[in-house]
């Protein structure tokens, strides 16, 4: 996987910008000797926002960009001058996009759409400037209010990739060649297991020049759920598909028997995934006669619809495709699939070496100068540690000389 650009889940450190100092500047000028208060409004720190782009369809750009920070927002200056606010950052990520806490494996957000943008990390407010507190009884305040702090957060992107139909099967239970059949998709054909290392997409043509998308994933074998094989890491990318496709090889000693092992696999990975409908193909029946499908089909199991198909030569390929059809425009299903539930983050669900990817960054000039600003302008320990930005009631109070500096 490491030669691979089709990176799925990543581990980023996001921080939003702080919001600027107000300023407690006040009017000076010839032949006024009292001007009042002037000092005006920090500005907003910078937003983090994420943003759907339909045309990317892997993680990678964010894999070697580990730090977004968004830019802090400008002190008040005389003359109600506003402070600049903070460059907000942009990410583009794929359509279906989840992102999590990577502390506590919470889910946040997720981006669907092509243009959609949801807001990460909100930038910090700027304080308000000195003119805002004076009044009949206060005509000269000395003291504005700081801005607030950045929010800084470590959160893991997983792209769970949008498609109606995933194949779900076995190792060399032909789900590639499948797929090779019935779309313009060229996955990776071969006679030993795991020859899909990757997720696969394809555009299935159908009548009247409709069509629908196919995933294709990695085989599941027994015991996934505890490591085994390629583990649950891919099964994500079926949670959204409307309709799963289990495929089975007529080969197989026992095809029920499979078929409730893959039913339990995908039980403990989310059980939210029972609920999908399913369709049954058995595979590989190029070299069965008539007599012989009637009796393999007795042991089929009887709450799923199934069909026998050969990708070699197109056998029961209409069929399924109708099949497939009729169960992605059913109304019950699309309802179903809108209503994904996105459970948090668990031990079986995360990847080892993003979780122990260990940010190291050292502060900008610019990081520094703002912080150096910051403690000429306010000082911490005065405020004290809660501050109620809400509240315009606490103030900062200073000598006029500082004043007349600024």
């Amino acid at each position: 996987m490491a030669d691979s650009n089709f990176i799925d889940y990543v581990k980023v450190l996001c921080r939003s910008g702080k919001g600027g100092a107000g300023s407690r500047h006040f009017y000076r000028a010839k032949y006024v000797p009292k001007g009042g208060p002037d000092g005006g409004d920090g500005g907003r720190g910078g937003h983090i926002i994420l943003k759907g782009n339909r045309n990317m369809w892997t993680l990678l750009p964010l894999k070697y960009r580990r730090h977004i920070f968004a830019g802090n927002g400008g002190s008040g200056s005389g003359g109600r001058s506003f402070g600049k606010d903070g460059e907000d950052v942009v990410v583009e990520v794929p359509c279906g996009t989840v992102v999590f806490d990577a502390e506590t494996g919470e889910y946040l957000c997720e981006v669907t759409d092509d243009g959609q943008e949801v807001k990460l990390l909100r930038g910090g407010r700027g304080g308000l400037g000195n003119w805002h507190f004076k009044s009949s009884t206060n005509r000269t305040p000395r003291y504005a209010q700081p801005g607030e702090p950045a929010i800084e957060r470590s959160i893991i992107l997983e792209l769970k990739m949008l498609a109606d139909v995933g194949l779900v099967g076995f190792p060399n239970a032909g789900k590639s060649t499948l797929l090779s059949a019935v779309s313009a998709a060229e996955p990776k054909i071969a006679d030993y297991p795991f020859t899909t290392m990757e997720p696969q997409l394809g555009i299935v043509a159908y009548r009247d020049n409709r069509s629908f998308v196919m995933a294709d994933i990695p085989g599941i074998i027994e015991g996934a759920s505890e490591g085994k094989g390629l583990g649950l890491r891919f099964l994500r990318h079926i949670e959204r598909n409307a309709v799963l496709l289990f495929m089975i090889p007529a080969d197989a000693d026992d095809i029920k028997e499979q078929y409730e092992i893959l039913l339990r696999e995908l039980e403990q990975f989310n059980p939210q995934l029972m609920d999908k409908q399913r369709v049954l193909a058995i595979s590989k029946c190029d070299m069965l006669d008539e007599e012989l499908m009637e009796e393999i089909a007795k042991t089929v199991p009887d709450d799923v619809p199934h069909v026998f198909i050969s990708a070699v030569t197109g056998q029961g390929i209409t069929e399924l495709k109708d099949m497939l059809w009729s169960a992605i425009t059913d109304e019950n299903n699309k309802i179903r699939t809108d209503e994904i539930v996105h459970s948090p983050l668990d031990g079986h669900h995360r990847v080892r070496e993003e979780d122990d990817f260990i940010f190291e960054y050292e502060p900008s000039e610019d990081d520094e100068d703002q912080e150096a600003e910051d403690l000429r302008s306010i000082s911490a320990e005065e405020w004290g540690d809660d501050i109620d930005w809400d509240d315009a009631e606490e103030y900062y109070d200073t000598d006029e000389e500082s004043d007349d500096k600024k």
